[in-house]
């Protein structure tokens, strides 16, 4: 793995950290991070109440980088991941999901967008 590629990892997964302690303050119950399937990645599945959520961090220079970078074809892969989760755990059979993400920026507190996207 190149340095850079090495670096952008390490600062990804920082993101993730602060946003998971966050929405620990916030009363959700994380489930799992980084759920990879062969559809694609979760980067953080959380419970909050019965609702199970389906949460993308994205870490840029800017809040507004970041909320530009979740595209169309990123929100389908999180879905069919968040579909397929919820088929591999039975206790989210019949749950709600939403999808939610958090912008990371340097310097700044992670912004939570709820329901950020819908399927």
């Amino acid at each position: 793995m190149s340095d850079r590629r090495a670096a952008a990892e390490r600062h990804g997964r920082r993101a993730e950290a602060i946003c998971v302690l966050l929405l620990r303050l916030k009363g959700y119950r994380i489930v799992a991070r980084r759920l990879r399937s062969r559809v694609g990645e979760i980067d953080i599945l959380a419970r909050q109440g019965r609702t199970l959520v389906a949460i993308e961090v994205k870490a840029r220079d800017t809040l507004h980088g970041a909320a530009f970078s979740v595209t169309e074809r990123q929100q389908a892969r999180i879905a069919r991941a968040a579909a397929l989760a919820q088929a591999q755990f039975p206790d989210f059979a019949t749950a709600p999901v939403r999808f939610d993400v958090m912008l990371v920026a340097p310097w700044r507190w992670p912004v939570h967008l709820r329901n950020a996207f819908s399927t």
